[in-house]
């Protein structure tokens, strides 16, 4: 076993304990059966990624891997990224306390609808990264790269960032949460202003891509946005 493949499987299962002490913490109980169908979702999902990088496209997941506030060069990427790893901490929080306190009564269809809304997320994401070798985890432009106009980004021009929000709407319904879905809100802000700093910095450094931006005219959402 390489030092990469390593290097994901205690970045994944560092994640999954954290997200497995989020859920179950707050509620004091392991019988939280939303908890478990999404964390079994999350976790099949992320590893059938993982492991498809790991097999098809090695650089991708080494370029993956590097992530978080402290990988960023930019003061504004690394502010960026400490909001974004707040707001996802609190979009599994809210509906762990939800859990623990009864706030809310999430009919089961909606909740199954909901793990629908996480797993499809993720198989855009995959989607992306099939399409797209150079979807670091940090805003930077590599050697080599070029833009890329097919697949799903012939729709929207940041799809990845598409299906994270699909995967975010669908978790507070799969973990059975009408409040959790308030944190929707600083979520998405904080995914456009992510996307809107990495088109800036594409728009100057990259070829072609301010071509790409007035081609695909829409950011997350075809006819929309």
């Amino acid at each position: 076993m390489n030092q990469l493949a390593i290097k994901a499987i205690v970045g994944f299962s560092q994640l999954i304990l954290v997200l497995g002490i989020i859920l179950f913490v707050p509620p004091w109980t392991l019988g939280f059966w939303q908890g478990w169908l999404f964390l079994g979702i999350f976790a099949a999902s992320s590893a059938a990624i993982s492991f498809y990088l790991w097999w098809k496209d090695p650089q991708l997941l080494e370029r993956r891997v590097r992530a978080g506030p402290g990988a960023e060069k930019e003061k504004r990427q690394q502010l960026i990224q400490a909001l974004a790893a707040a707001a996802f901490i609190a979009t599994i929080l809210v509906p762990s306390l939800d859990r623990r306190f009864g706030w809310s009564a999430v009919p089961i269809p909606l909740e199954i609808t909901g793990d629908v809304l996480v797993a499809a997320g993720f198989l855009l994401v995959f989607f992306v990264f099939r399409e797209n070798t150079y979807t670091a985890a940090t805003i930077e432009v590599s050697a080599g790269q070029s833009v890329v106009s097919s697949g799903p980004y012939a729709f929207v021009r940041h799809p990845m960032y598409a299906g994270a929000l699909v995967f975010l709407f669908g978790t507070p319904l799969a973990l059975g949460s009408w409040w959790g879905l308030f944190t929707f809100v600083p979520m998405a802000a904080v995914i456009v202003w992510r996307l809107l700093a990495e088109e800036d910095s594409l728009a100057k450094s990259l070829p072609g891509y301010t071509e790409y931006c007035r081609q695909v005219r829409y950011r997350l959402i075809p006819g929309v946005w």
